[in-house]
């Protein structure tokens, strides 16, 4: 068994971020879940949360997705992210102003269509807010 794992974050554009870890946690849908090395065969769906990237004991890199897929290997942890932006990198004033603009279209919405959008909007930007606060959501 080696002692690292290779995590890999990819965005619908590119690759955001590629190198050997001690341990990712990540937002599973049923749940957030640890990736060692060494870790069972796994596939899950992403929730809106913050990725925590582990050297040693230490969290090195924390890193918010809007929702996703993630494959665990023995040796591996790849995240394709719907989403993805360091938390340090989140803005507080932009994301009031998203779940502002959220609630608006869900108040406005004329189809359930519209209405579904907007609420997943405000439930990624709550999630936003929620990282920022380092609050679990």
């Amino acid at each position: 068994m080696a002692d690292q794992l290779q995590f890999e974050l990819v965005s619908p554009e590119r690759l955001l971020l590629s190198r050997q870890v001690d341990m990712v946690v990540v937002p599973g849908a049923e749940g957030d879940f640890g990736a060692l090395p060494g870790h069972a065969l796994f596939l899950s769906a992403l929730r809106p949360g913050v990725i925590a990237v582990y050297e040693g004991a230490t969290v090195v890199d924390r890193i918010f997705v809007a929702g996703g897929f993630a494959e665990v290997t023995e040796s591996a942890c790849t995240v394709l992210a719907d989403e993805a932006v360091a938390l340090v990198d989140l803005d507080r004033g932009r994301i009031e102003a998203e779940i502002a603009r959220a609630r608006d279209d869900i108040r406005d919405a004329k189809t359930d269509a519209e209405r579904q959008l907007a609420e997943r909007r405000l439930a990624i930007a709550e999630a936003k807010a929620a990282a920022l606060d380092g609050t679990p959501y």
